[in-house]
């Protein structure tokens, strides 16, 4: 069974709802026609009606059983405008400029996601990363303890002799630009802690570098082993399953008869199925190689340390990975149910993260 196929087999014990706010797209209508169809949960498509359902006609594809919201006439539209302007950053906001950005199918989506009337939220499949990240990083609140949100991609490969039989997780690779320690070390637990839900595998984390075990001793190597040892130690507070290594080049990282020469007695040499690089021009450039190269599928970018699931698309997603995206963010959706069973609803800002 590929990995994705479990995913959906566990998600129909539990269907979700997820709001997609690009509701005239028509991939996005394909993959919302799939969801609903593959008995994986709900679909919101945001949109003007008319235009959503001629979309739809043109792309010939099925709106059965899938609910179109358009924000500007929305029932919720004078609760989210109230909602907005009670964050300290829109204090004072004109009431007519309060109503034009809640009227955003982004900012609309990520307030029925803060407001709990959506269990998840995908994007980003026309438009760039900021669009869909601010609305997101300003309006829901981080997990407990998180200080930093990043994402990740998930990634199957045809070669299952690497990973978890062919399944990687991938991160950061959409949102930090140059982590610092403290950061690194949570892309690494947060990454491994999403593996380790989808997978029910023991995630094995790398961080990679240009070095592997002091080969390389420069400011760049001495900050991935810093944030090892604060990961390793994080895993170890909160008694979370996993191991963690670095740093560690790709190649040993990956196949076991290097690592047994460069890293030998490592957990994670040889065996890596987390792969956590150094900055996102590195981890942004290897999963796109890895996509189109290795012939592989690519899920994400998944969001990592907020306490509401959403997923920022690559704009060159696939009808597939949207669905397989969607169905990821439910499957969060369902495990911070269970982690975090008080994390309700509230008015919550967060600090933009690198010019988001």
């Amino acid at each position: 069974m590929k990995f994705i196929e479990s995913v959906f087999k566990q998600l129909r014990q539990h269907p979700k709802r997820i709001v997609f706010p690009e509701g005239t797209e028509p991939r996005i209508l394909a993959a919302a026609s799939e969801f609903v169809h593959l008995q994986l949960g709900t679909a919101v498509l945001l949109g003007k009606k008319e235009e959503v359902e001629a979309a739809a006609e043109k792309a010939r594809t099925s709106l059965n059983k899938i609910l179109i919201i358009d924000p500007e006439k929305a029932e919720d539209l004078p609760l989210f405008i109230k909602k907005l302007e009670s964050l300290s950053r829109y204090k004072g906001i004109a009431e007519v400029d309060a109503k034009k950005i809640v009227s955003n199918p982004n900012y609309f989506g990520a307030l029925m996601l803060q407001n709990g009337q959506v269990d998840g939220l995908v994007g980003g499949a026309t438009s760039n990363s900021g669009s869909i990240l601010r609305p997101l990083f300003q309006l829901i609140k981080p997990l407990p303890g998180i200080k930093s949100i990043s994402s990740c991609m998930v990634l199957q490969i045809p070669n299952d002799h690497y990973g978890e039989k062919g399944v990687f997780t991938f991160a950061d690779c959409g949102v930090i630009p140059n982590p610092n320690v403290e950061q690194l070390a949570t892309i690494a637990t947060e990454s491994a802690r999403l593996f380790r839900q989808l997978t029910g595998s023991i995630p094995r984390v790398a961080m990679l570098s240009y070095s592997t075990k002091g080969s390389a001793q420069t400011l760049d190597t001495e900050k991935i082993v810093a944030a090892t040892a604060l990961a390793k130690q994080a895993l170890f507070d909160k008694d979370q399953a996993g191991e963690i290594d670095g740093e560690l080049q790709a190649d040993t990282a990956l196949v076991k008869e290097i690592a047994e020469i460069k890293a030998s007695g490592s957990l994670v040499a040889g065996q890596a199925n987390v792969l956590v690089f150094p900055d996102l021009n590195s981890g942004n450039i290897a999963v796109k190689l890895v996509h189109r190269l290795a012939g592989g599928e690519a899920y994400g970018q998944i969001l990592l340390g907020l306490d509401k699931p959403a997923a920022d698309l690559s704009r060159g997603a696939s009808v597939h990975e949207i669905v397989g995206v969607a169905a990821i963010v439910s499957l969060q959706a369902i495990e911070y149910r269970r982690l975090y069973p008080d994390q309700g609803a509230g008015r919550y800002e967060t600090t933009a993260i690198d010019g988001i």
